[in-house]
């Protein structure tokens, strides 16, 4: 009879309510990749570090995470309006030279605002779902390193530009400052997109003056264009954490529209669009810009529908599909102006 006591007693003992802890080997580390990677970039970063000696790789990997090389969306924002500006400004293909200092310069500043960006929020990061897994907000790099790394790659971006002339070297210490401003924006005004459009936008004039030695009224023109679509594509990501920033006292243009944000976004989409046609008159390009700016006006749509529930995965795609509509843009441009 014992032997059959002790087995019912061993079957009963799974039924009680306490949880059974699960083995500490089976569980990753909270927070070692954010919610918002690329999937395709993390998988291409994985295969270059696997190049590196082992010890090296977790650090490395942090400061890649750190200034976004996981998510290239953001840079690929900030490439396409300083390649219209390229083009425009040299009305042709521009120069390999200049081509290339500013395509490393997009990557550099954009690393270099990441950095900074997480610098300012690391103790708002840690209460938004999507931001908690970031480097600092995780503990994984600490404040003072993404401050060497931010100074770094301001470092390195400004002897890229030293490579130009004056005006464009002059014109790069307010593309610093806006850079360096806008994180901070989002404490104190509901528009810090706005910032952030000028901080991507810079790179516009400091194209014309590079090119041309000059910023003439198409470059500011393409400017303002440009501060429109980054609000536009930084309020719908701004959608996708709304409830978490409300909770955490952040502010943004997302919070500011409430409501009435998709006719607002829908506004800012028609005042874009008509800015781009003034840029198109004024550099009196031909029927392959009018074909991208049509696409880019069809891109607009399908994303207000999309988004339309306001639904956060819907509004995170629109905000990436975005980079279509500059490559759109680009296309048209250099199309235009090869059969002018």
């Amino acid at each position: 009879m014992a032997p059959t006591s002790r087995k019912r007693q061993r079957r009963k003992l799974p039924t009680t309510n306490t949880p059974r802890p699960r083995p500490a080997v089976a569980a990753k580390p909270s927070g070692a990749q954010p919610a918002d990677s690329s999937s395709r970039a993390t998988r291409v970063l994985d295969w270059l570090l696997g190049k590196l000696p082992a010890p090296y790789r977790a650090k490395a990997r942090d400061y890649l995470v750190l200034t976004r090389m996981d998510r290239p969306i953001g840079a690929l924002l900030l490439l396409w309006p300083t390649w219209w500006a390229l083009w425009l400004a040299a009305a042709d293909f521009p120069p390999v030279k200049l081509l290339a200092i500013f395509t490393l310069g997009v990557f550099s500043m954009r690393a270099a605002g990441c950095a900074i960006n997480d610098f300012a929020d690391r103790k708002l990061d840690p209460q938004v779902a999507r931001t908690a897994g970031r480097p600092i907000a995780a503990g994984r790099v600490t404040p003072r390193e993404a401050l060497l790394l931010f100074a770094g790659l301001l470092v390195f971006s400004f002897v890229l530009v030293l490579f130009t002339n004056r005006l464009t070297v002059e014109l790069s210490f307010a593309g610093a400052a806006l850079a360096a401003l806008y994180p901070f924006t989002k404490r104190y005004t509901h528009l810090p997109q706005v910032v952030l459009g000028a901080a991507f936008g810079w790179s516009i004039p400091m194209a014309f003056a590079a090119v041309s030695n000059t910023v003439p009224p198409l470059g500011w023109l393409l400017f303002i264009a440009n501060i429109l679509w980054s609000v536009i594509y930084d309020t719908q990501y701004a959608m996708v954490d709304r409830e978490d920033d409300l909770k955490a006292g952040a502010k943004s243009t997302a919070i500011l529209f409430g409501d009435a944000d998709l006719p607002i976004l829908g506004l800012l989409m028609a005042t874009f669009l008509l800015a781009m046609l003034f840029v198109g008159q004024r550099a009196a390009l031909g029927w392959p810009y009018w074909l991208g700016l049509l696409v880019a006006a069809g891109l607009f749509g399908w994303q207000l529908w999309r988004i339309r529930d306001r639904q956060p995965a819907a509004c995170l795609w629109a905000f990436r599909n975005n980079n279509w509509l500059g490559m759109a843009l680009w296309i048209g441009i250099v199309l235009a102006l090869a059969v002018r």
